[in-house]
């Protein structure tokens, strides 16, 4: 009986995986940006906090964190080579960003920048304007001073920079999903959210 039930949940899997693989295709879907994926799953998206569609996809993003596997690490690479304002402003934001991250405070705080951008409709002028935001947000600015001058949060600008570096040509417009290293996805018109998300997390699981 087990393994007549088996032998059935595997004939299962068999269309269900082919009709994914008929469904996304090379050139509509995606592109190959590489020719080895990465050893672990990873999920990367280049953004802008001044970008009004990166505002616009954050609840996709929390979607694609909750349906991709356990094993997919998910990380935000910030550009800094938006219009919107300069190159410094844009950095700054990043510093803040991994301010967050150090502090373990990311999600709500690029929520919060998010917010302060597209929803209060205030400019950013500096690392100051940054800072405020955070410390409404119950942060300390004693604390956002310290780690933001920290060895820990310039390396982690650094790296955040040396990603954009790798990426650049494949990268005309935020938000942008590099996804193990070797496809880089595409969207197409008729794609509703739910498709965005299927098609970010079932590329996670291609080698």
């Amino acid at each position: 009986m087990k393994k007549i039930l088996l032998t059935v949940l595997f004939a299962l899997f068999i269309p269900l995986q082919a009709c994914a693989q008929e469904q996304w295709q090379e050139g509509t879907h995606y592109t190959i940006v590489g020719e080895q994926a990465t050893a672990k799953p990873e999920i990367i998206e280049f953004f802008s906090f001044w970008c009004p569609h990166c505002f616009q996809f954050e609840p996709l993003v929390k979607s694609i964190k909750e349906k991709m596997g356990s094993d997919v690490e998910f990380t935000k690479v910030h550009v800094n080579f938006m219009g919107f304002t300069s190159a410094q402003i844009q950095d700054d934001a990043t510093r803040a960003m991994m301010v967050a991250r150090a502090l373990k405070q990311e999600d709500a705080m690029n929520k919060a920048i998010f917010n302060y951008i597209h929803v209060q409709r205030s400019p950013v002028t500096g690392l100051k304007d940054l800072q405020n935001v955070f410390v409404v947000n119950g942060i300390e600015p004693a604390d956002f001073t310290k780690m933001a001058s920290s060895f820990g949060v310039n390396n982690m600008v650094q790296k955040n920079n040396k990603t954009i570096e790798t990426y650049r040509k494949h990268l005309s417009a935020v938000p942008n999903f590099i996804v193990n290293g070797k496809y880089q996805a595409k969207f197409t018109r008729d794609m509703n959210n739910d498709d965005i998300v299927e098609l970010i997390v079932w590329l996670s699981k291609q080698k």
